[in-house]
Order: C-alpha cells, then sequence, then structure tokens
C-alpha cells in the first residue's frame, strides 16, 4: 500500500468550524496548513453548517435594543451556577469558562462582525431555568441567531481557508482518516493513516470506509478538532453516566453519523487525558426527520414554553421542567421514568407561535437571508413552511379537532399504550381551568405570562395563553418526542493556549485540541450543563486559541 508523505508546519485534523477557525489563524500567521478529514469535502464546515448558528453574547448591542441589561457579572452567575463545576479536574475547564465570558462580553462579537458575519435582531431565552438565582440558566436572553444560521457562521472561516488553498498556503485532504499520532522524543510531529476510497455523497450522508491508501504527514504543531461521539450511539451509551439514569434503548441522532469519536481512542493513545466524559448534553425534543439525511436522522423543537409535557405514562412533568426551561434536568426526570419518550400536548396556535426547528436546513428564511420569506414565515399567521411539513408528514405528530379524538389516536400510536388517558384527560382539564384567570397557581402558566414582558418573546416565541381546548386555537396537536444526540461536554484536557495536557498534567509538546474534541475547552467549558448558543463560541473561541498558539 502506497504512503504518501507530506509536510506542513500546522496539521489540522477535522474541518469543522474548531478546524476552520485554527487553519485561518494559522495561516494569517503565515504558516503552511495541511487539513485532513475522513469525509468527502462536501462535508466541510462540519456539524456547524447544519447548525441553527446560536451565538451566546453578553451585553450586545441587540441585547440592550431589546431592553434586556446583561452584564459580566451576570453572565458569570449564571455560567458557574450552570455549569456546577465539582471536580479536582475541572481547574482548567473553571479557567477557560472565565476566558470564554471574558470573550463573549468582550471582542467576540466585533470580531465576528469584521468577518461580515450579522444577527437576527430578536434575541432568544434559551435554557431559562426556574430555580433560585445561583441555580442553572439565563437569568436574560443571550440566544443570538446569526443571520444565515450556521453556513453564515462557518462562511468566513471557510472562505480565508479557500484563499488560502488557492495561495498554496492551504493544502485540504478529504477521505483522510488518521489512525495515529507520531510521537517522537516525546513531542507530536504529525499523523498517518488511512485513506478512503472517493465516495462522492451529498453533505451528511453516509460515506464508505473503502481503504485505498495511507499517508503520514509530519507537522511542528497538529490540532484535533474532530468533533464529539454523538453520532455513535454505542459510544453513547457506554459514556453514559449513573447520575442520568439508564441510556436510551432508542435514540434519534442530532448529528451525521460521522460524529464518531474516533479521534478520542487516537488521542488518548499518544498520551493525551481524556475527562469529563460522562458529561453529555442531548435534548429531549427529538422528532423523527420525516425526510431524513443521515441514519436516524431526528430534529429539534426548540420550543416555547405554553405546551403541556407529559412522560410515556401520561404524569404532567415537575416544576420547573416546562419546554425550554432546563434540558439536561428533563432528560435526568425522563429517563428516571424508564421510558424513551415522552409527549407534548399543544394546539395549533402555540405550534405556530412557539415551535421552531432546530437546523439551518429546517430553517431557510434566516439560511438563506431572506427578509420576505422571513416576514412571510415568522411573522405571518399560520407554522413556517418547515413546520407545516412535519405537521403534514412527520411520524410523531398527531392532530385531532377535540380532546377524545387526540387522546384516541395517542393510545393508537407507537408508545401510546403506556398512556394513563384517564390522568392524561385530567392534566388537561386542569390546565385549561387555571386560564380563567390572570392569576395563577400553576407555575408553568405564571412564567408563560411574566415572559410576554418581554419583547422578544411576545412578538415572536410566546403565544398569548388560552385553553388548549379552545376550538378558536385549535386543532389540539400531541406530538411524540424522542432522546435526541448531539453534543459531548467532556474532551481532552487543555490549557488556555489549546495545548493538550497529559494525565500527570504536564504540556504534550506540539499537540492541541479544539473544539468538542476539547469539550470546547480545556476538557470541559460548560461543566454538566450548557447555556445554549455556547457550543459554536466554544468552536470560535477554541479554535482561534489553538490556532494561533500552534502558529506560534
Amino acid at each position: 500500500m502506497t504512503t504518501t508523505p507530506l509536510s506542513a508546519d500546522v496539521l489540522v485534523i477535522g474541518w469543522g468550524l474548531a478546524g476552520l477557525v485554527a487553519a485561518s489563524e494559522a495561516v494569517a500567521a503565515g504558516r503552511r496548513v495541511i487539513i485532513v478529514d475522513q469525509e468527502p469535502r462536501s462535508n466541510l464546515g462540519g456539524q456547524a453548517w447544519w447548525s441553527f448558528g446560536g451565538l451566546f453574547f453578553v451585553d450586545s448591542p441587540e441585547q440592550r435594543r431589546m431592553g434586556i441589561k446583561d452584564s459580566l457579572e451576570l453572565a458569570r452567575q449564571d455560567w458557574f451556577g450552570n455549569a456546577g463545576f465539582d471536580r479536582d479536574e475541572d481547574e482548567w475547564p473553571r479557567k477557560w469558562a472565565e476566558a470564554y465570558l471574558q470573550f463573549a462580553a468582550g471582542e467576540k462579537r466585533a470580531w465576528l462582525r469584521e468577518r461580515g458575519v450579522g444577527f437576527f435582531p430578536v434575541v432568544g431565552w434559551a435554557e431559562r431555568g426556574g430555580y433560585g438565582a445561583l441555580g442553572p440558566g439565563n437569568s436574560v436572553p443571550r440566544f443570538h441567531i446569526t443571520w444565515g444560521t450556521g453556513p453564515g457562521i462557518v462562511a468566513p472561516f471557510d472562505e480565508a481557508v479557500h484563499r488560502a488553498e488557492e495561495a498554496g498556503t492551504v493544502t485540504i485532504l478529504p477521505r483522510h482518516r488518521v489512525t495515529e499520532l507520531i510521537l517522537s522524543d516525546g513531542a507530536i510531529v504529525g499523523a498517518r493513516g488511512d485513506v478512503l476510497a472517493d465516495s462522492p455523497t451529498e453533505r451528511g450522508t453516509a460515506s464508505s470506509r473503502d481503504i485505498v491508501g495511507a499517508f503520514e504527514i509530519s507537522a511542528g504543531a497538529t490540532i484535533v478538532s474532530s468533533g464529539g461521539i454523538g453520532g455513535n450511539h454505542d459510544l453513547v451509551r457506554s459514556s453514559w453516566p449513573e447520575r442520568l439514569g439508564t441510556p436510551p434503548a432508542h435514540m434519534l441522532s442530532g448529528v451525521p453519523a460521522y460524529v464518531d469519536g474516533s479521534m478520542q481512542a487516537v488521542s488518548q493513545a499518544a498520551g493525551a487525558h481524556l475527562i469529563n466524559g460522562d458529561r453529555m448534553w442531548h435534548y429531549v425534543e427529538g422528532i423523527q426527520n420525516w425526510d431524513p439525511v443521515w441514519p436516524m436522522h431526528g430534529i429539534r423543537i426548540l420550543p416555547g414554553p405554553s405546551s403541556l409535557w407529559l412522560d410515556a405514562t401520561g404524569r404532567r412533568l415537575p416544576v420547573p421542567l416546562f419546554p425550554g426551561f432546563d434540558t439536561l434536568g428533563t432528560l435526568e426526570h425522563l429517563r428516571r421514568t424508564g421510558h424513551d419518550h415522552s409527549w407534548f400536548i399543544t394546539s395549533r396556535q402555540i405550534v405556530e407561535k412557539e415551535f421552531a426547528l432546530s437546523g439551518s436546513e429546517q430553517n431557510p428564511d434566516l439560511t438563506g437571508k431572506d427578509v420576505r420569506l422571513l416576514l412571510k414565515s415568522r411573522l405571518a399567521k399560520g407554522p413556517t413552511g418547515p413546520v407545516q411539513s412535519f405537521l403534514d408528514e412527520g411520524a410523531d405528530f398527531i392532530v385531532e379537532d377535540d380532546l377524545d379524538s387526540l387522546l384516541a389516536q395517542m393510545a393508537s400510536h407507537d408508545g401510546g399504550e403506556l398512556l394513563d388517558l384517564e390522568h392524561v384527560r385530567r392534566e388537561v382539564i386542569a390546565r385549561d381551568l387555571e386560564m380563567e384567570n390572570d392569576f395563577t397557581k400553576d407555575a408553568q402558566v405564571g412564567m408563560l405570562r411574566s415572559m410576554r414582558a418581554y419583547r422578544g418573546d411576545k412578538l415572536i416565541r410566546t403565544a398569548a395563553p388560552h385553553r388548549l381546548q379552545d376550538p378558536s386555537a385549535g386543532p389540539m396537536i400531541a406530538v411524540k418526542l424522542h432522546v435526541l444526540t448531539r453534543k459531548s461536554l467532556g474532551g481532552i484536557k487543555t490549557d488556555l493556549d489549546g495545548r493538550a495536557l497529559g494525565a500527570d498534567g504536564a504540556v504534550i509538546p506540539g499537540l492541541f485540541a479544539a473544539g468538542e474534541a476539547s469539550g470546547f475547552g480545556g476538557g470541559g467549558v460548560h461543566g454538566y450543563r450548557a447555556l445554549e448558543g455556547t457550543f459554536l463560541g466554544g468552536c470560535l473561541f477554541s479554535g482561534r486559541q489553538a490556532g494561533r498558539a500552534a502558529a506560534r
């Protein structure tokens, strides 16, 4: 088998957002860069391309225009209350958290604006918490949607790398799968691996793993930016922590199958210390994609606060596990029920106002920067086109005119045999009775009324309070929800320059890590929970840090 020897100043393994940022920074510093990835070139940009493009900023102009008073102090309180750092190995994640907060409150926005990245003017409120001031959640809205969604945030770094490729300072090698990091005299001096057969597949679809050759690349610095484990369900289950109950027997994939965690073992074999592998971020509002791209392709509903959330047996989720409040807490609660699904009961009026779908392909108005389509889809009456497609075609959606018909259809649905239908009926009737007054003992009803005091929620995210059985708000809708894999919160332990650290805490010369492969910095910058809008931002920041340091 032929081995092709190559060399560069900096080798980047993985061409997702973190890898592209790292490569662009190294090129800007005058270095020659090689980028390798196991996938066809159609996948340049990785998971970030598929994302909704949410970014976490602190005290931004968009927040101020919406009347939001944010500060670094408040964001720090929220981040550390959310993260729950409690381990000795959280030393570097804590440092990364502080550094990232400074970035998000400082130059992050201007740095992106210089590269032509713009933002939707309405700031979203994700992970609302619902506990005390020191507990999990965002105290204020901080979720800034990139104008252009995921492709919009990838574009400037993709373009920078392409310009460098045309200039001869970057070489991009698709279908190159790293199987070994080369160690010499205690330092990483490059990588070797398999050249895979050409596989002209579309973005996100499965590619072959047929080996046609071998390669070896020597480099002064090597950056691992290969993503997480969300496409490898066996690895997700083997990493599943006892505190989250039993791992699901059935899950949907929120990331393509190539997000397989294969570089974890390779990096560990070279001496990198992997930490916090039991910290992970999976959603519980997953729905089966009626038009899938990859195996078990799921889409996440980004829900507003009004839908009634029931477990598989029909019991209402406890306070404050309302839609959009506490992802990890909801996952933990539902896993302890022993069932892999749950239910929303809602109305068409709520779906029209509150159901957004995560993903660039599910938001053609924002992704295509189409103002006319945005006004037509977001502000006009009726669901957006992609949401309507799920109502029409989605296997997890049930639409009926009245509660009796809805319950009958839920009971006949796969998993519906677990429902206590009379209890579900009582939950719906009880919730509707609470809507008769402006005051209530129902915490969810009180919260959704309170949220409409925020202009952004009232404008596009929170429906006017109403009875679920109100015919004028109908028809009624039930949605079966699944666990949806997404992010690894742990990874390769790094210092603030992105240098990989060994188990003894010493720097491994020549080896760096960025993005999800490094737990978005330090081996776990989020701790146990993410505030949302922080994954892409973590790729940006850790990729920038690693790229600059590797260039030095």
